[in-house]
């Protein structure tokens, strides 16, 4: 939905919601967060994902102005209770930005839980775990998820460094960040995706130029 130039800089004064803004696919983005994954298991089964965002310095500095009401320098959660409503608020109109899928099908969250901001050493972070509305089996093929702006007004990037991690997994189980824009991808990676598009078609592999975690169990 287009959104008036008032209220989309109401939007960026807000938080999240920001990303309302109708944007070309060309466009540079304006904000930058990079996020950890962690995917939970249970009974054998694929039950959710746990997210940890952190946001770029400008956008947690406008965030965070005014919310130190006691002047003491720091964020207690109930000076940071605003923003997290606001941004949980505008983040349900875009799905939290997250895609889950198993093979072409894309499968759907129940609603999020667990959500709270926190700003340690000078970087303010976004918690939150989404559920799976339907547990999917650990050895299933195909299954995927993808966190990104489609609009690329957020640029969302996965850590450097233990961005996806698994809890409660079987014996066996593997994660793979698989990157449609990298001049090169580890083995495993190429060799799961051949697979994976082999089986249920190229669309699996990816979200278009967003990076994707592929999740794998060896069948027992």
């Amino acid at each position: 939905m287009h959104k008036t130039i008032n209220t989309c800089r109401r939007l960026v004064a807000a938080g999240l919601a920001l990303a309302a803004l109708v944007v070309p696919a060309s466009a540079h983005p304006h904000m930058w967060v990079t996020y950890e994954m962690t995917v939970d298991y249970d009974n054998g089964a694929v039950t959710g994902v746990d997210h940890v965002w952190s946001f770029d310095d400008s956008y947690a500095a406008m965030a965070l102005e005014g919310l130190d009401t006691n002047n003491d320098g720091k964020y207690d959660q109930h000076e940071l209770e605003p923003l997290l409503k606001v941004n949980m608020d505008g983040l349900k109109e875009f799905n939290y930005f997250t895609v889950a899928k198993l093979g072409e099908e894309q499968l759907a969250f129940s609603a999020p839980s667990g959500a709270h901001l926190e700003y340690v050493n000078g970087v303010l972070r976004l918690f939150f775990h989404l559920s799976l509305a339907k547990p999917v089996l650990a050895d299933a093929d195909g299954l995927t998820f993808a966190v990104f702006d489609p609009s690329y007004f957020i640029d969302f990037e996965p850590e450097q460094t233990n961005a996806v991690k698994l809890a409660s997994a079987p014996a066996g189980c593997f994660a793979t960040v698989l990157d449609p824009d990298a001049e090169k991808q580890d083995e495993q990676a190429k060799k799961l995706g051949a697979a994976m598009a082999q089986q249920f078609g190229a669309g699996v592999v990816g979200f278009g130029s967003y990076k994707t975690v592929a999740v794998s169990c060896k069948k027992s």
